[in-house]
């Protein structure tokens, strides 16, 4: 069960107790929904839906109707089928906690029995390595590597060789944080997409975008930008421990119509879930 630390319920409980709505709860709803990290044209398009409902359905509750229209704007993740060999790409801008989901995913997936690689391919940043050993290690799980200032795109091509050649079920890379602005890095990432496209054509591709909690309504920003380069084919949501709103996924979700896999709840290992829509906004207007 997902647990958040911000519980609107507790705040709009007058709210969600009633049949009709005045200009003045609607407005402290508003304020809730935009504080949770919703957005302001997200929330409003969740705001109109609801008058719409609630006149339809003058006898159902209010906060039952608000998550039956916000659940249905988040894009429901495929179960990640996993074989031999799939590679899962983990990006996003510096400080979303890219390295340490990448242990905690490698992690879930060799604890449901799947054999897992990991690919350093960010070569850049000071220690990210030695980070991501530590981060495998605990795993037990393996890491292809070279010295920092290598090619990352050299360091894929070798893990894609290695994943075949140990028959792995996951190849999961971790890539060097990037601002979405700067267009040398974005074309990197691209080009490591292309080197695992080119060794490995039949092997199905993962694109995870790692969103921190806490960023806000810039996140939909470094959505639409690692989209328009890469593509992404899921949302992999940090720190929503420290953050306990998350409402940007949902906005990411509903905008790009991408689906939201997985959640970081804490700094442990284990401490990576399945992300599950009812859980979350259960928790949320509990």
């Amino acid at each position: 069960m997902i647990k958040l630390g911000l519980k609107l319920g507790k705040k709009l409980g007058n709210i969600f107790s009633s049949k009709t709505l005045t200009e003045e709860q609607l407005l402290s709803l508003e304020e809730e929904l935009i504080i949770a990290d919703f957005g302001v044209d997200f929330t409003e398009e969740i705001l109109e839906e609801l008058k719409k409902s609630m006149n339809k359905n003058p006898d159902k509750d209010v906060k039952e109707l608000l998550i039956e229209i916000i659940g249905n704007k988040i894009v429901p993740a495929p179960v990640m089928d996993i074989s031999p060999v799939t590679v899962i790409i983990i990006f996003g801008v510096n400080g979303t906690g890219k390295t340490t989901s990448v242990g905690k995913l490698a992690y879930l997936l060799k604890n449901q029995g799947r054999k897992v690689l990991i690919a350093a391919a960010d070569t850049y940043r000071d220690a990210a390595i030695d980070q991501l050993q530590i981060w495998a290690k605990k795993a037990d799980v393996p890491v292809i590597k070279q010295t920092q200032g290598a090619d990352p795109a050299a360091v894929v091509y070798d893990a894609c060789d290695s994943a075949v050649s140990r028959n792995v079920d996951a190849l999961i890379v971790d890539t060097a944080g990037r601002l979405h602005t700067k267009e040398r890095l974005m074309e990197e990432l691209s080009k490591i997409g292309k080197v695992i496209e080119k060794k490995l054509p039949k092997s199905k591709k993962i694109k995870l975008l790692t969103i921190d909690a806490t960023t806000g309504q810039n996140g939909l920003v470094q959505a639409e930008q690692f989209n328009q380069y890469i593509g992404i084919d899921g949302i992999l949501l940090t720190k929503l421990d420290t953050s306990s709103k998350g409402g940007i996924a949902c906005s990411i979700s509903a905008k790009l119509k991408i689906p939201i896999y997985f959640v970081g709840t804490g700094e442990k290992l284990e401490d990576l879930a399945v992300f599950n829509k009812d859980e979350y906004l259960k928790s949320l207007f509990s």
